[in-house]
């Protein structure tokens, strides 16, 4: 008599529709690690731990403005630090052009003269004026600058300048050059070269006499 088979245990694998049990504690495990995640998440992203402290993220609009302001600040700071350097070789340049138009007034004893600006917005600036080169010049004095022409007399101002001072200032440079470049010429032509004897003559001591 043939025996019948005898069917495979439930927990043996490739038995048909048979599968491995997992243990009960599985679930209750994976849901305590998914609320932790969970809970810890949210934290994770609000701080940031670097070198043992912690720091708000660049995301955070009160950080990106509290960088902004630096900023603007340290920009600010440049550019007054430029200005005052600006400010000073300005009045280190006025100052220069002062002394040279008073040396130049004292070379024209005949025909410098001082004369209160006209017009508005003078508010105290006078005008230098003399003659070089068959016409006459002018510039614009401060009033800071007057202490150092007291050697020049003082007259009215007879009429208004001609034109603006945009065309006259140009028009004045121009005639500078031209002058510059005869009395460089005159020089040239009228001056003296000292004899060849007397440069190589010896110079008697008071001594040796």
């Amino acid at each position: 008599m043939p025996s019948s088979p005898t069917a495979p245990p439930p927990d043996e694998p490739g038995a048909a529709g048979s599968r491995r049990r997992r243990p009960r504690t599985a679930g209750p495990l994976r849901r305590t690690a998914a609320a932790l995640l969970r809970v810890l998440r949210p934290r994770v992203r609000r701080t940031r731990w670097e070198h043992g402290r912690t720091t708000r993220p660049e995301t955070d609009p009160g950080h990106r403005l509290a960088l902004d302001l630096d900023n603007c600040r340290q920009e600010r700071d440049r550019w007054r630090r430029h200005a005052d350097s600006y400010e000073r070789e300005l009045n280190l340049v006025s100052l220069e052009r002062a002394h040279l138009l008073a040396w130049l007034a004292a070379l024209h004893p005949a025909s410098a003269v001082v004369s209160p600006a006209v017009g508005p917005g003078t508010d105290g600036t006078h005008l230098l004026r003399f003659v070089a080169g068959d016409r006459q010049l002018t510039w614009r004095l401060p009033p800071a600058d007057l202490p150092l022409f007291t050697h020049v007399p003082y007259a009215e101002l007879p009429a208004a300048l001609p034109g603006g001072d945009a065309h006259r200032l140009l028009d004045q440079a121009a005639h500078i050059r031209r002058h510059t470049r005869l009395l460089a010429i005159e020089g040239t032509l009228f001056t003296v070269p000292a004899p060849a004897s007397a440069e190589r003559r010896p110079r008697v001591r008071p001594g040796d006499r």
